[in-house]
């Protein structure tokens, strides 16, 4: 008997998508710097746009609720994974192993993850699935030129890459 399904989201999960980033966002509060918290922490315009702009959002379901959403953005040479978000109260049961594993699996070019740094438990769970920071520098380099985020979340994120960026940029 399969407990829970992945899959992709439609239309209809918008709200839910917004209710899920906000709940879970809360980790952030008091974490990242004062000046770059919001309430909501994604607006339902700042979602339409991501979306808009090509984020496509994964749902992880069990018994017809939806815990778990995590973005997907190709561009070009690279991909982005955006928005990884698991509700509060079903943390820690693997749901965004499950989300990222899959977004891994169906990704054809190397990924790529901004993060906040101060959110260590976000770093060490994509570290643990073998993503590496990047150095400043090209962490810089990136979040510049595949995000669009203020000079301020630059400063204050982090890069995580795919083995196989990793390996990509060492045979160039």
């Amino acid at each position: 008997m399969e407990i829970g399904k992945l899959s992709k989201c439609d239309r209809e999960d918008f709200n839910t998508i917004y209710e899920i980033v906000n709940d879970a966002a809360i980790a952030y509060k008091g974490v990242i710097p004062d000046d770059m918290w919001h309430e909501p922490y994604m607006t339902k315009d700042q979602l339409k746009k991501q979306i808009d702009q090509g984020v496509d959002f994964w749902r992880y379901k069990e018994h017809d609720k939806i815990l778990g959403v995590m973005g997907i953005q190709l561009k070009g040479e690279v991909t982005l994974i955006r928005h990884a978000y698991v509700r509060t109260e079903a943390r820690n049961k693997g749901i965004g192993s499950k989300l990222l594993e899959n977004l891994c699996v169906i990704s054809k070019t190397p990924v790529l993850i901004g993060t906040w740094a101060d959110a260590k438990w976000a770093v060490k769970f994509y570290e643990n699935h073998g993503f590496r920071i990047l150095p400043e520098v090209e962490k810089n380099d990136l979040l510049r030129k595949y995000w669009t985020i203020s000079e301020r979340q630059v400063e204050t994120s982090v890069v995580l890459a795919s083995a196989d960026w990793m390996s990509n940029k060492n045979s160039s």
